[in-house]
């Protein structure tokens, strides 16, 4: 199994470590704290709306009644399994055709499928079910906060601006992923090619560089998912906490 080579041992989220884990270079160490770097990324009318929603009377929230479906405190793992399950069974990590007497169909497959711009599009599909499946908890559970103490309808419109806020960041780093796997992709294969070319013996398959990066690939993209239900597992821990939770 060939890997990245080893790098100096990243703090963070199992996602930076992911990412951290394929990159070739050096990833330096964050010089600043958390609430340092919130405050250089939410802007002067960021700031604004955030103030008005920790000080201010919440505004009355106008409530879809798709989103006030029955939460429970396993809603959270329910949803992870669901996306998780989807992602699992993406055509990037199912099997490969392979042999004689494919169909037309098959062989373009396959072919495609060695190189990195389909798993390119393959990733961005996905992330985009995470983001809207996601999405689509957060809303509902800001709606059942909504329902409750002006404390928690409170938490639920600080988590509005502060999704608005940083959505921006969030996009530049959720980029990154595409970005360093196609590197990593890369780097794979040529040391595979290389490693054939010098007669090497033990020089690995296509199948097996291959099988290597996919794997990579998956725990990648189920490391993103787990960031970004974060957000909505701190909105289920105060509702189901919370009286008549």
């Amino acid at each position: 199994m060939m890997e990245a080579p080893r790098r100096a041992t990243v703090r963070g989220p199992t996602f930076i470590r992911s990412l951290a884990r394929l990159t070739a270079a050096d990833l330096p160490q964050p010089t600043r704290s958390l609430s340092d770097q919130l405050s250089l990324w939410i802007d002067w009318t960021h700031a604004v709306a955030l103030s008005t929603a920790l000080d201010g009377k919440p505004p009355v929230a106008v409530l879809d009644e798709r989103t006030l479906t029955r939460i429970d405190e396993d809603e959270c793992v329910r949803v992870r399994n669901a996306l998780a399950q989807a992602i699992a069974g993406d055509r990037a990590f199912g099997p490969r055709p392979s042999g004689s007497g494919l169909s037309a169909a098959e062989q373009a497959f396959a072919e495609e499928s060695l190189d990195y711009p389909f798993y390119r599009q393959r990733y961005l599909a996905m992330q985009q079910g995470i983001e809207a499946g996601v999405g689509r908890l957060r809303e509902r559970l800001r709606a059942r906060l909504a329902l409750r103490s002006d404390g928690l309808e409170r938490l639920a419109a600080v988590d509005t601006v502060m999704e608005r806020a940083l959505s921006r960041r969030e996009r530049t780093l959720w980029s990154a992923g595409p970005v360093l796997l196609g590197q990593h992709f890369e780097r794979l294969r040529q040391a595979a090619a290389d490693a054939q070319t010098s007669g090497d013996t033990s020089a690995p398959a296509s199948d097996v560089w291959l099988e290597a990066f996919r794997n990579d690939m998956h725990k990648v993209l189920l490391a993103e998912l787990d960031v970004r239900l974060q957000p909505a597992q701190g909105l289920l821990a105060a509702l189901c906490t919370s009286p008549h939770g």
